[in-house]
């Protein structure tokens, strides 16, 4: 059976930066392109792995939409899905039985948790909190700032009639 110590020298290996959560679990920060990171928990137990990923806060709006939206992704996904804790947020979660558990898994599960926790980020973002993006589009556009980290919105602002 897997143990942590061999988990995290595989962490080490690939220079993935993690850090201990307990005595079973092990959290590693993933780069993402979306997201700046993508934390995700391991936790080895002692008949089940559990890996978990905060996605995305509770959604400001659009509740149905945004649930639907990930519960469409649901069908998609092996081994890990959505899911919610009890203040609404999005996590990515998955089980697996620990006797069938080895590194190649591990590897796979890290790249599907930041893989789909990246690539649903703006979506999340855009469904569930459109009006603070206008806000914090209208708000840095009348003070001059800078919009840079707005850019994958920008299609919210403009209009086919301006083009």
């Amino acid at each position: 059976m897997l143990s942590l110590a061999e988990v995290t020298a595989y962490l080490a290996e690939q220079e993935l930066n993690f850090e201990f959560a307990g005595d079973k679990t092990v959290v590693v920060s993933l780069p993402g392109t979306n997201k700046q990171f993508v934390n995700v928990a391991m936790t080895l137990g002692d008949s089940v792995f559990k890996i978990e990923s905060f996605v995305a806060r509770n959604p400001d709006e659009n509740h149905e939409v945004v649930y639907r939206w990930i519960l469409e992704q649901n069908r998609k996904l092996l081994v890990i899905n959505y899911c919610l804790d009890h203040l609404g947020d999005i996590y990515l979660s998955g089980v697996l039985p620990m006797e069938t558990l080895n590194i190649d898994q591990i590897d796979q599960l890290l790249g599907v948790m930041l893989q789909t926790s990246d690539n649903s980020f703006n979506v999340l973002l855009e469904l569930g909190f459109k009006s603070a993006i206008e806000r914090e589009w209208a708000w840095r556009t009348s003070k001059g700032m800078d919009l840079a980290n707005l850019q994958a919105f920008a299609h919210l602002f403009t209009h086919p009639e301006e083009n």
